[in-house]
Formats: structure tokens, C-alpha cells, sequence
């Protein structure tokens, strides 16, 4: 039964595995050929190059802390951005190094109009969090209802371009296709290793049935 359950397992999770690296290749894929969409009217997709025009809301800015950049430690710059069709946007400026000191972090906004692009990611679910989110002006992790007026869509943008912008220090964390492929391998050779295991014991229980009953009949 151990054994049948163990080739049960790793077929299953081979296959997850195997379907993960299908999925991490598409979006990829994707990455690598998203079209810029300017000032859209509904929700990107994840990846998406998303263009807008509007104003930052440099008052309600706050900072992801702990953040590093090489061998700089510091925050990633986070402010609200009103389109010019009212849509309310969260961007995520860049790396702002700030060292260990604790004061209270300060970034300069543009105001005005101003034309910004980057990178969408969508808002998903995450490992629980424990403890309060929000110190001071400090976020442990992004968290869209840590800002009092809601945003339009379910994430933010990652500026790339544009007035605002500081360093770039956000990749998308992505495990590659490969190294699902490897663990789809090591799941079947786990599979494989239980069916030969199977088939061994079968037939020693077998010859060892044979022994039994010859030596009864004696």
C-alpha cells in the first residue's frame, strides 16, 4: 500500500510539475512581448507595459521597507497616481536607499501632469503576515488597504519611465521552466523506484507463499 501510494504521489506531482513549467514558459513568453497599453479603461493583465497620464498624490506616500539594491539597504518608494480620467493607481517609484537608520523616510514628488510608464504586476495571494503592516510611514509588504481611498484596480505598477522614477530594483520573483522540469524527473524517478519496489516485494511474497505451502504439504 506504501508503495502504491508513493507511485500514486509522484505521477501526480510530476505532472503538477510538468504543467508548472508549460505555465512559467507561457508567461515568459509573455513578458517578453507585452504590448504597451496606454491609460487602460480595465485591468491589465499581469506583465503588462501600462502607460498613464496624471498627477502623483505625493501626501499618501509610503515605503516598502527593507528592500536592498546590491549592497544598498534601503525602501521602495510607493504613491498613489490619479489619471487624467480619475482612475486611482498605486506605483511603485523605485529603490530609495536609506541605510539602518530608522527616521522616517522623505522622497521629493513631481507635481503636476506628468506622463509615467512600467510594469503591472497584479495583487495575489500571499503567505499570511503577522504583526502590524504598517509603522509610521514603513510597509512590511504591499498591502492595497493600507491607504485610505481604495484604488481602481487590484495592483500596482512598477515605474519604469517617466518623471518620479527612481531605481530600479523590483524583478519578477519566477521560478524557471527548467527547474520544474527537474522536479517532474525527480517525482516520476520517485514513482519509478516505488513500482520497482512493488514488483520486487510481490514476487518475494510470492516465492515465499510457494515455500509455505510446498512445506504444509510435506
Amino acid at each position: 500500500m506504501l508503495c502504491a501510494a508513493l507511485i500514486v504521489l509522484g505521477v501526480c506531482l510530476g505532472l503538477w510539475q510538468w504543467e508548472r513549467a508549460a505555465d512559467k514558459r507561457l508567461y515568459l513568453e509573455h513578458r517578453d512581448t507585452a504590448l504597451t497599453v496606454h491609460m487602460p479603461e480595465t485591468v491589465p493583465p499581469d506583465g503588462a507595459r501600462v502607460s498613464l497620464q496624471g498627477r502623483f498624490m505625493g501626501a499618501e506616500t509610503l515605503f516598502l521597507d527593507n528592500r536592498t539594491l546590491g549592497q544598498q539597504l534601503g525602501v521602495a518608494v510607493l504613491t498613489p497616481f490619479v489619471d487624467l480620467e480619475g482612475r486611482r493607481w498605486l506605483v511603485e517609484r523605485g529603490f530609495m536607499e536609506t541605510g539602518v537608520s530608522r527616521m522616517a523616510p522623505s522622497a521629493d514628488t513631481p507635481e503636476g501632469t506628468v506622463t509615467i510608464s512600467g510594469e503591472w504586476q497584479i495583487d495575489s495571494r500571499r503567505a499570511p503576515r503577522f504583526g502590524d503592516n504598517l509603522e509610521g510611514t514603513r510597509l512590511q509588504r504591499i498591502e492595497l488597504a493600507s491607504w485610505q481611498q481604495p484604488f481602481t484596480y487590484p495592483g500596482w505598477l512598477h515605474q519604469r519611465q517617466g518623471e518620479g522614477h527612481l531605481l530600479d530594483w523590483w524583478v519578477p520573483s519566477v521560478m524557471p521552466p527548467e527547474r520544474h522540469l527537474a522536479y517532474a524527473v525527480q517525482w516520476w524517478a520517485l514513482a519509478g523506484v516505488a513500482t520497482i519496489a512493488l514488483v520486487v516485494g510481490a514476487r518475494r511474497m510470492r516465492q515465499d507463499q510457494l515455500i509455505k505451502t510446498d512445506l504444509d504439504a510435506r
